[in-house]
């Protein structure tokens, strides 16, 4: 499902690690081949540029392009050569130091991740942090966040496709009953959130709309304001329909005055190569703009070529 574009006439690891060792000499930085090559290379690619590149010149990629780039690009070009599991450490370490609306990077990280995905992310956090991600997130938070985010940080989701409708049905009431009550902290309802299936969590919500006519998402909005209600209802969205929720996250980052771009990176970093085409469509049925042109409108220079090239929207 990858938007990047890895063209058939690509040249070998040892030229692209050239290519941007060059892009680093003389005088000045060419960011446009720095582009040229990262935008349109794959994970398993960029790894083996990052892995020849520390052979070959004995530093770390990583450290030259620090060295070389500055502002809004250089965090984008920063994230985008991590692994997936070091950039959902790093994302989730970053979070834990200003909370807040961060609790909801945590959120994003935990609950679009796969079982596995998720399991290779706390695996990284430990090599980098020396610590783990649950003990961190146990430490910096308190009261309800910590109550429901340390169990979605310690699951581990089955990923099988199998529903149990009567459960279902059975737990889309108690949904009702807790919301009803307003009482969006209660146990049962943290436990079915923390360790169902998406396949499962999913069915519960389409029972619940069919038994009430209501979109259990919907109805949370109305409490938007209450900051651990926004959490539970981004919870949900990251567990059923993700790219709804980064559409709206993308939506938020361009359309208020002055472009959030610490949210505008994260989200074009972390889902290129996921799903980005179907937020795309997203974004366009919900904005009637295409993706691209609003991010042209609020960016410039090197940062808006770099995450044009990432939505799939630039040909080398």
């Amino acid at each position: 499902m990858s938007t990047i574009i890895v063209p058939a006439h690509a040249t070998s690891i040892t030229d692209d690690v050239e290519q941007l060792h060059k892009a680093f000499s003389g005088w000045g930085t060419n960011e446009k081949l720095i582009i040229s090559i990262l935008a349109h290379r794959d994970a398993e690619q960029r790894k083996q540029i990052r892995e020849t590149y520390a052979a070959t010149h004995n530093e770390d990629l990583l450290k030259s392009l620090d060295k070389e780039l500055s502002n809004d690009f250089e965090k984008l070009v920063l994230l985008w050569i991590l692994s997936p599991p070091e950039r959902d450490a790093y994302l989730v370490n970053e979070a834990t130091k200003r909370w807040t609306k961060s609790n909801q990077v945590v959120v994003e990280v935990v609950c679009t991740r796969s079982s596995h995905d998720l399991l290779l992310a706390k695996q990284a956090y430990h090599a980098r942090y020396k610590k783990s991600m649950e003990e961190d997130i146990a430490y910096l938070t308190k009261g309800d966040f910590r109550k429901l985010l340390l169990p979605l940080v310690a699951t581990c989701r089955y990923e099988g496709s199998e529903v149990n409708m009567t459960l279902a049905k059975t737990e889309a009431k108690l949904l009702h009953e807790k919301l009803d009550d307003k009482c969006y902290n209660d146990d049962d309802l943290i436990r079915i959130l923390t360790t169902r299936s998406k396949f499962q969590i999913n069915a519960t919500l389409n029972q619940y709309k069919n038994i009430y006519g209501e979109d259990i998402i919907k109805e949370l909005e109305e409490d938007s304001k209450d900051e651990y209600i926004s959490l539970l209802r981004a919870t949900l969205e990251c567990l059923t329909y993700p790219e709804k929720y980064f559409e709206r996250v993308l939506r938020l980052a361009i359309n208020k005055t002055g472009t959030d771009e610490g949210a505008l990176t994260r989200v074009v970093a972390t889902r290129a190569e996921v799903d980005m085409k179907v937020i795309k469509e997203e974004y366009l049925k919900r904005n009637s703009v295409p993706l691209d042109k609003a991010i042209a409108k609020d960016t410039r220079g090197d940062y808006e070529d770099m995450l044009l090239a990432l939505i799939g929207c630039v040909d080398e």
